[in-house]
């Protein structure tokens, strides 16, 4: 602690100089999230297996789908209540998300 013996952390008086801000990050150096450690388990093996590009493939469609609802039928707000009313503008988006593509699908 003779280190950061200069360091107040109540005191603004002296400044953030970058010195003692590296001198921090390196005493206390910041927590690992369970998302983060997920991540960095899954780097070397999930992206070599043949069944993650397909997943990959199949969640680009699906993801699409969802942006255009959001983007073009509107479902970012939802303008009605209750969930009948919501399923139904639901989907009525997605009836109209299949009709965007069916000429694409036929083509």
């Amino acid at each position: 602690m003779a280190k950061f013996a200069h360091w107040d952390p109540l005191s603004r008086r002296r400044g953030n100089d970058a010195r003692r801000r590296c001198d921090l990050r390196q005493a206390f150096p910041s927590r690992s999230t369970p998302a983060a450690a997920a991540r960095r388990s899954l780097e070397g093996t999930a992206g070599h297996h043949p069944g993650y590009a397909i997943s990959q493939r199949i969640r680009k469609r699906v993801e699409e789908a969802f942006g255009w609802a959001k983007t073009v039928a509107g479902l970012r707000k939802m303008r009605h209540r209750g969930l009948l009313k919501v399923d139904w503008q639901f989907t009525l988006a997605m009836a109209a998300h299949d009709l965007v593509r069916l000429p694409k699908l036929l083509a």
